[in-house]
């Protein structure tokens, strides 16, 4: 939801976000330029309904001890989604091969993780088609302007107060935020 989301470049607070055990995943992000309604939606409906695709940061965070997570608990746990953040770049999906796009993720200066859109399903609009066709069986669409989010493409980077982290999608753009407290 909108209220999940924070500025790019921005403080991400511990406390005024209730992060418990946050990670870091970098992905990319589609900006919907049309309604997707599945079941029956592929990955070339997913390129076709996309406006934009931006650089994201998804913090995702769990309330259960040591990410131990059942299904009951993700149902329970809002999908251990905490925040997100979408980098200042908007790109025409079509300009790119999405499959090819590489990450780079950064903590604290250092590298982190890295990537390719591949590792999302072979290809992230294969992902976003997956999930469309999934909440199509509950007559649940994806309209005009929303933001999906694609997966992680590259293993979660665990947070604390005090570290910064960085991505780079390879023709896509950057994205950064800090912790604090």
């Amino acid at each position: 939801t909108n209220r999940m989301q924070v500025a790019d470049n921005s403080d991400v607070s511990f406390s005024a976000n209730l992060l418990v055990q946050p990670r870091a995943e970098g992905e990319i992000a589609f900006i919907l330029g049309e309604d997707l309604h599945g079941p029956g939606i592929t990955a070339e409906d997913v390129m076709a309904a996309s406006q934009w695709v931006v650089p994201c940061f998804e913090i995702v965070d769990s309330r259960i001890a040591d990410w131990k997570i059942r299904i009951q608990d993700t149902v329970a746990d809002n999908a251990s989604c905490g925040v997100f953040a979408l980098g200042e770049q908007r790109i025409d999906p079509r300009d790119l091969d999405l499959a090819k796009v590489e990450l780079h993720l950064l903590k604290n200066g250092q590298p982190a993780g890295n990537g390719f859109g591949s590792a999302v399903q072979g290809h992230p609009c294969a992902a976003v088609a997956w999930l469309a066709n999934t909440l199509g069986k509950f007559d649940i669409p994806f309209r005009k302007g929303e933001i999906i989010l694609s997966g992680a493409l590259a293993p979660l980077v665990p947070v604390l107060p005090g570290d910064e982290v960085s991505l780079t999608l390879s023709g896509l753009g950057s994205a950064r935020l800090r912790f604090v407290s």
